[in-house]
Formats: structure tokens, sequence, C-alpha cells
């Protein structure tokens, strides 16, 4: 079963989009191969609001934050469903425009100063002409928009639970917290209650996006607790996601079925690989990823390496350090199937 992606999404760049009777959206101006079309923030409620991911850092875009309130409204919350800076870079900025608490899981995990992947390159798979087009497109990015990773500043103001209830004091609106661990340890979904249409819905941060699959970045991302909280989701009653970069993703439990069945078939396309013998992440993602855009082949890097880690915690297979393990990720070789 494939996974049918939606890319089709009109970003409308600091615009007020009213999604439901209690749900506004803004999408922040910060494209890249990362975050689609840019970072959706989301505005819960009327009257006291609470704001979903503020995303970037950007002025403007905090601005255009702040006009998508009504007159007499006030940003009252701060919701966080993981600490990416695409996500949190404009925490510290809305808040002290506003004044509003911050919620969220915890502050990110330890991230170690070096990493076995430190030093892998795919650079041999690029032409002359895509490795220009690539460095100027990255040296015309504003370096607000180049943050990408860990944000290990953020820390909330009000560190939430799983099924834990936040509402505002006039009953108006009230989300559910759904810890969603795998992308990063600390993710969290947030789930409304009632969008004003009498709906449920989920907004899935990067646990679950309409555009694409989620990277999963150990040691702090982790593929079992992913695949957990995938089907963790099969049990919730939301009719609607609302990621934060894309689309809605509409029918979601057979969506998220199928992301489930998609990283059990990445994992047998691995095991099919080292059936074959030995073999490094460095092999594997060029073929697995071939048809993915090349920017991204480091963080699909970073995924191949979680579902190995989560095969060797199941003795399926072990690693071998063939003296070069930061160029290629290691050798790997199966132990069973």
């Amino acid at each position: 079963m494939g996974i049918s992606f939606n890319t089709e999404f009109e970003p409308r760049y600091g615009q007020r989009v009213d999604i439901s009777p209690l749900i506004r959206r803004v999408v922040a101006n910060n494209p890249n191969p990362f975050t689609f079309t840019g970072t959706g923030v989301y505005l819960i409620g009327r009257g006291s609001v609470a704001v979903v991911d503020p995303g970037p850092s950007l002025d403007d875009h905090l601005d255009a934050v702040e006009a998508a309130l009504e007159p007499g409204e006030r940003i009252g919350r701060i919701l966080v469903t993981h600490t990416h800076t695409d996500h949190t870079a404009g925490v510290d900025k809305l808040q002290a425009r506003t004044g509003a608490p911050t919620y969220g899981f915890g502050p990110h995990g330890p991230v170690p100063d070096a990493h076995p992947l430190d030093e892998l390159s795919f650079d041999e798979h690029f032409s002359a002409e895509e490795a220009e087009e690539f460095r100027i497109a990255w040296e015309n990015t504003p370096d607000e928009l180049k943050r990408e990773g860990p944000d290990h500043d953020f820390v909330p103001d009000k560190v939430v639970t799983d099924g834990e209830l936040i509402g505002d004091t006039d009953g108006r609106w009230q989300v559910e917290v759904v810890h969603t661990p795998g992308h990063t340890s600390n993710h969290v979904c947030f789930s409304l209650v009632d969008d004003g249409n009498g709906d449920r819905v989920l907004f899935t941060g990067d646990h679950v996006m309409g555009w694409a699959t989620s990277v999963i970045s150990p040691p702090d991302g982790d593929l079992l607790d992913y695949m957990n909280s995938l089907s963790k989701l099969l049990g919730c009653d939301a009719v609607r996601y609302w990621p934060t970069h894309g689309p809605a993703i509409e029918n979601p439990k057979d969506y998220v079925r199928s992301f489930i069945e998609h990283r059990r078939s990445r994992e047998k396309q691995i095991v099919a690989a080292l059936v074959e013998g030995p073999t490094s992440i460095k092999h594997l993602v060029p073929t697995m990823y071939a048809d993915v855009d090349k920017r991204l082949w480091r963080a699909a890097a970073n995924s191949v390496y979680a579902h190995l880690l989560a095969l060797e915690r199941q003795h399926r297979v072990i690693r071998h350090d063939d003296g070069d393990s930061s160029a290629t990720g290691g050798t790997w070789l199966l132990t069973g199937v």
C-alpha cells in the first residue's frame, strides 16, 4: 500500500486563513526541502487564543500571526508540538509580545557532540549543475531560514503530559495532549475536541504530514517509538489532521496505516540488501531514495540509521566498524531475518 501524498497547497504567506469557526492559520514564508511550503501556525479558539508552533522568528511573520486576531482578542497560550527550530524559533519573540505561557512535553533530548553520520556525504551523486544550483539557493537563503534541527534553548513554562486537557477559562475550546515520540522524544499532537463544526481534529506537527514522511534522527528520534506512536493514532477518533507543514489529511486512519506499511517496506528493503551481504548507509540511501530530492538524502540517512538501530535492538543485525564509519555510516551485517 503506497502513501497518497498531497502536495497541492497554497500557502498564502502572511494571510489569515479561516479553517473552521475555531481554527485560523498563518503560513510563514520559510519554504525549503524540510518545511515544504513553510511552517503553518494555527490559532485555536476565540477571545483567549492558543497558538500552535509559532514558527520562525521573522518579525513580519509574527506580525501576521498577531494580525490574525480579532479586535479584543489576545494570545493566551503557546502550544509547542516539538523542539525543531522551524517550529520554535519564534517562541521567545511571540512570548515577549504577548506574555503568553508556553506548553510542551519538555526540552529537547540530548544531542551528542559527534554523530556517527557526521562525515557522511553523497556529493559524488550530484552533477556539477546540481551542486551549483543548490549552492546558489543556499547562499540566497536568509540566515534565519537556514536554522534547522534541534532547539536546545526551549524549555516550556508548563510541562504537559499525555492525555492532559488544556482549554480557555470560558470553556470555548479544549485540546487533549497526545504524546507521539519518534520524530523527537518530546513530540506531541494536540487534539481539538470540537473545531466549532462539531468535529474532533488533530494538530499533528511533524508526526504525520500530507506532503512527506517524517525524518527520524537518532539518538533523540527513535523508529520503534515512532511506529508505536503511529499505531497509537489508530485509536484516536479525530476526523481530520492539521499538520504544521502542508495541507489537511482526510481519512486519517487509512493514511496512518499507509505510513506504517511504508516503514515496514523500508525495513524489508534494508533486510533484502543485507541478505546480499554486508553494506553501509552510504550505499543503501541512493538506491532506497532514488526518487527523492538528493538534498534530503542526508536526512534520509538518519531514517535508515534509525531502522538499523531498531533492527539491532531486535538482534536482527549487527554493525562492524570498518575503520571509516563516519564516512559510510558503518558496515552492517544481517544476523537473522
